[in-house]
């Protein structure tokens, strides 16, 4: 797996269970890591028998494992420290490693944090319980996938109701479920605004600024 070290908001983790994981910008990456630094699709992780190898995809910033630029393909061994645009830093823990993990169990302090790999939302360090629903937990994903930018009503109604036509998606039903998804994340921190508005625009998710 990769465990998140530096650059996020709080730990985040992801395992390694595909032929190959691309790491990137774009929201299609495998392992997305929202920053003007990193590359559209920055790099790549892949496995060959039992070994994992890492490659630059050309990005524009780098890609660095143990202090070094990375050039061609390398393998990873477990412990490997992999930065991206020196911006990210995340930790290779091997198949057969006795790593101490207590990254995993961690929770951010402070502020919204989505566990994408598990669905599991945070704030504060307190999880959501009962979870959201899956409606409200798409909005949030979606925003937490582009946060740093607006994301535009047209862009919910994709993603939220896909099977949908889009004319038939009201911008009623937009307004309700951005406001019970903000009642949800009040719950846990009624002195923050996480989901701000952007008239004429969209929506924009905030790590959290005072009302």
């Amino acid at each position: 797996m990769l465990i998140l070290q530096r650059g996020g908001q709080g730990s985040q983790r992801w395992r390694l269970d595909k032929p190959q994981v691309i790491i990137g910008r774009l929201p299609d990456c495998d392992i997305i890591l929202p920053d003007r630094q990193v590359s559209r699709r920055h790099a790549r992780i892949f496995r060959q028998g039992d070994t994992y190898f890492i490659e630059d995809l050309g990005s524009k910033n780098g890609t660095w494992v143990n202090g070094h630029p990375l050039t061609g393909v390398r393998p990873l061994e477990d412990g490997d420290e992999i930065q991206i645009a020196l911006r990210f830093k995340l930790a290779f823990v091997g198949s057969g490693a006795t790593a101490p993990l207590e990254v995993e169990a961690e929770a951010p302090g402070v502020g919204i944090w989505v566990e994408e790999e598990t669905r599991r939302v945070f704030v504060n360090g307190r999880e959501i319980t009962p979870p959201l629903s899956p409606s409200q937990y798409k909005l949030l994903s979606l925003l937490w996938r582009g946060r740093g930018r607006v994301v535009s009503r047209e862009e919910i109604v994709r993603h939220v109701w896909a099977d949908a036509a889009a004319d038939g998606v009201t911008e009623q039903a937009i307004d309700a479920l951005v406001r019970r998804l903000r009642e949800r994340l009040a719950e846990y921190d009624p002195d923050r605004v996480y989901i701000i508005t952007v008239r004429g625009h969209g929506y924009r998710l905030a790590t959290g600024e005072r009302p």
